[in-house]
């Protein structure tokens, strides 16, 4: 036993050299029975792992459901026998007797392939059926007869189940063995001698069976023969074997052969009786029967090519003499192989969910496929659907992996459901199929996307704080965190410009919600303060690395009617100037005092007077109105130009003084007003107006008593230089404007076709000295916003007021993109408008639209 254990030890040293010769696959070699414990191979050194990566790794075999009595040592790597290792009990009579076993290590995940051969030893001694047999041999058989004895059958292989026989000395008996064409060997009991029943009727022999292992071992069958007296002619087969081939899905009841045995007697001795040899294995003798008397044989049983491919029926066919004879025969049925089992698809590992980063060429699962048919029937075929983005691929015999053949997206596909198919090559194949579910887990590779670039919101000033003004929204695909975004206002670049104060950040007026993206007001809005809030909202995931996304905001205040009017001090030079103040200007009323002489003609301009509205638009669109006095009197106001001039010519009826009171109004909802109160002194010619002013103002009181034909020709040519200069200029406005702004579309409009309005006889510019932006208009004020009103025109008949004058447009709206201002002709409304419909104009001009009209003489 110890020769066999050193033999064995280095035949696995020569294997492990061996190594280097062979790629891809590791092989060893261990004898049978050997103890648990015993080191088979250096399987990490082997595999090319490096000291302590077995344990980090994991290092270990995988089961395919069959013991293996071996396994991995996790700290050493080697490959060590774990329990008894029987190649008997493992392989049967199958030779060589190798195991394949599939080894895997992680990080990276591969897997290897390691090939145990067991090799047998000398282990089992040949056994006999039974321990006795009797066999009946008449006297008068002749010398040279063959009696068919059942061999003994050894478990081991090889040499060490090769067997041959010896018989205790007789000088009647002698054993031989015969080598047929069939797979077997025939054991055969020879007389050499005829037999005398009356010298001796029974002999004792024993029969050894010795195999040729080292050492050999023997077993023996005591053989106990009667010797018989009379019939001497036993039934004879015309062949010794027959070879019969059955497929292995043939139905019950068919016929496999039809045997028949010839006796030279006559009567009883001649009547011939078949049946089956006890000899025969009990599976046999489960799957065939054979009709006594007509020698077919028949299928009973089912048959499996994969279970026993090859049945020995001996068959006796036994006459009716006394002692009965009998002839012996050996059917040979070897079972032909259909495609009857379908291949099998196990999965031995698999790694989910995938991460949708993983590289192409992943493995995913490794996978073993069998099929228990045997030529083309066993040869198996693999694939797998979908296509894409898996695929198979083989690494060893019946051995694949499921690996990535294309990028995954989670966001598109979320979860795989794969089948791995398996097909054999019979005809017709049959197939099988294993499905997976792969889910695919998310990675942060999306990042936040609002809806919009820019985000356009209108908010009406004196807003409350804390009001919201919009919401916003960014959409990610991600899910968990990696989906989940907060909102924030971006500091850096986001503001305005504040009159007086500087530059202020966008996050001292507003601010972000930073879950729902709703945008609120820290305080009220003043639009005198601030016109246009641009800053940048940016959408932050929650994923690592954290990804975001911008969108611009543009807060548009909208004026609200919150300044009323302010009386301004006259202007030297022109109407009005022998006009005193008597109150600062800037509250809610002034005095104001001017001289007029009597006989003064018509339409002569006395004063006039100036006021400004901090607001815009029609909020600072100004009116004048002559409170007191009442009714029909000498003098009156200018709608739009503040100018008090004469309706007749003055006399002295009208008394020495007269008191005007002035109400100044805009057209904000509600309207604001100022009031002024004016004293014309009327005095009896003009060297008493040259008393009552300086040398500035004396000069403009001569020219008011000069002739009336001399100023009304003045006039006339000055209003028609005036308009003429006006349309020149306008048509270059035009011309510039649609050259400029012809591409861009109106995204703001009220109701109606805009206007663009103008000073003088219709109206004056509200004041805005607050910006660069300046535009010229009565008395040479500056102006900075060119407002564009929608005009009213008389409701059509049968609408009512709330069609004539539709609501103004809703608190906040959000459209794509900044407002472009349209323009059209000059016409004003003679009715205050009711609603604004656009912004100040952004870019400025240089020229005044609208002249003062001067008094005569001017």
């Amino acid at each position: 036993m110890g020769c066999v254990c050193r033999g064995a030890l280095l035949r696995v040293l020569v294997l492990q050299l061996a190594w280097a010769l062979v790629g891809g696959q590791v092989q060893y070699s261990v004898p049978e029975e050997v103890k648990a414990g015993t080191v088979v191979g250096r399987l990490a050194q082997d595999l090319g792992l490096e000291a302590g990566e077995p344990e980090t790794r994991r290092l270990r075999l995988v089961s395919q459901g069959r013991r293996a009595s071996v396994e991995v040592s996790g700290a050493s790597g080697a490959l060590v026998v774990s329990s008894r290792l029987d190649r008997e009990e493992l392989c049967g009579k199958s030779s060589p007797c190798s195991l394949r076993l599939e080894v895997l290590v992680e990080r990276p995940l591969r897997v290897f392939h390691v090939e145990l051969e067991v090799t047998d030893i000398n282990d089992n001694a040949p056994v006999f059926p039974a321990a006795r047999k009797n066999l009946s041999v008449s006297e008068s058989t002749p010398a040279g007869s063959r009696f068919p004895l059942e061999g003994a059958s050894d478990a081991d292989v090889g040499a060490n189940a090769q067997l041959s026989y010896s018989l205790s000395p007789s000088e009647h008996f002698k054993v031989e063995e015969e080598n047929s064409n069939s797979r077997s060997k025939s054991l055969f009991l020879v007389l050499t001698k005829p037999l005398d029943r009356e010298t001796m009727p029974i002999h004792h022999l024993v029969l050894t069976a010795s195999d040729r292992g080292h050492p050999p071992l023997t077993g023996t069958v005591e053989l106990v023969i009667s010797v018989l007296d009379s019939n001497d002619n036993v039934p004879q087969f015309n062949q010794s074997v027959y070879i019969v081939v059955l497929p292995e899905d043939a139905l019950q009841g068919t016929l496999v052969m039809r045997l028949n045995a010839m006796d030279p007697d006559e009567g009883s001795n001649r009547e011939v009786i078949y049946e089956m040899d006890a000899v025969v294995p009990p599976l046999a003798s489960a799957a065939f029967s054979i009709d006594e008397k007509s020698g077919e044989i028949m299928l009973k049983g089912a048959v499996d090519f994969e279970t026993v491919a090859l049945y020995e029926l001996h068959i006796k066919a036994r006459d009716q003499g006394t002692p009965p004879l009998s002839g012996h025969c050996k059917v040979v049925v070897e079972v032909l192989d259909v495609n009857d089992n379908s291949p099998e698809v196990w999965v031995t590992s698999l790694s989910v969910p995938v991460p949708e980063d993983a590289a192409v060429g992943t493995v995913v699962a490794l996978l073993s496929v069998s099929d228990r048919d045997s030529g083309e029937n066993g040869r198996v075929r693999c694939t797998v659907w979908p296509s894409t983005p898996f695929g198979l691929v083989s690494t060893f015999a019946g051995s694949y992996s499921l690996v990535l053949r294309e990028a995954l997206d989670r966001e598109r596909v979320s979860e795989y459901e794969v089948e791995v198919g398996a097909e054999d090559g019979g005809s017709p194949p049959l197939r099988a199929s294993r499905g997976l579910r792969v889910p695919v887990s998310d990675v942060n590779d999306n990042a936040p996307a609002f809806a919009q670039a820019v985000y356009t919101v209108l908010v009406r000033e004196n807003n409350a704080a804390g009001a919201e003004l919009a919401r916003l929204w960014a959409r990610d695909p991600d899910e968990a965190g990696n989906g989940r975004v907060s909102y924030s206002v971006a500091e850096i670049g986001g503001g305005a410009a504040v009159s007086g104060v500087g530059w202020r950040p966008a996050s001292s007026y507003v601010s972000v919600d930073a879950e729902s993206g709703r945008l609120w007001a820290l305080q009220p809005l003043d639009y005198e303060e601030l016109q246009v809030l641009q800053f940048e909202v940016r959408a932050v995931d929650a994923g690592e690395p954290a990804l975001c996304g911008n969108a611009t905001v543009q807060l548009f205040v909208l004026d609200e009617n919150d300044n009323a009017p302010v009386l301004l001090p006259p202007a030297g030079g022109g109407p009005g100037a022998a006009v005193a103040v008597s109150a600062a200007s800037g509250g809610g009323s002034a005095e104001l005092w001017a001289w007029a002489s009597w006989g003064a003609p018509a339409g002569q301009v006395l004063a006039k007077i100036r006021a400004v509205d901090a607001d815009s638009g029609y909020n600072a669109w100004l009116r004048y109105e002559l409170w007191e006095p009442r009714g029909k009197g000498p003098f009156r106001v200018g709608l739009y130009s503040g100018e008090v001039s004469t309706t007749r010519a003055l006399e002295e009826a009208d008394g020495p003084r007269q008191r005007l009171v002035i109400v100044v109004r805009d057209h904000g909802e509600p309207a604001r007003s100022a009031t002024a109160t004016l004293s014309v002194s009327l005095v009896g010619s003009a060297e008493a107006v040259l008393t009552a002013t300086d040398s500035g103002s004396a000069k403009a009181g001569l020219r008011s008593a000069e002739g009336g034909a001399s100023a009304t020709t003045t006039n006339v040519w000055l209003v028609v230089a005036i308009c003429v200069v006006s349309s020149l200029f306008l048509l270059a406005v035009v011309l510039y404007v649609a050259a400029r702004w012809a591409p861009r579309s109106a995204v703001l409009s009220g109701p109606g076709p805009a206007t663009l309005v103008c000073a003088s006889e219709v109206g004056s510019w509200s004041y805005s000295q607050r910006q660069s932006r300046s535009l010229c208009v009565t008395d040479g004020a500056g102006k900075s916003d060119l407002m564009v009103f929608s005009p009213n025109f008389p409701p059509p008949l049968g609408s009512t007021a709330k069609e004539a004058h539709p609501e103004a447009p809703a608190l906040l709206e959000t459209v794509s993109g900044p407002p472009s201002l349209p323009f059209s002709s000059f016409a004003p409304s003679p009715v205050a408008p009711s609603s604004l419909s656009a912004f100040s104009l952004s870019r400025p001009l240089s020229s005044c639209l609208c002249q003062p009209i001067s008094a005569p003489g001017s």
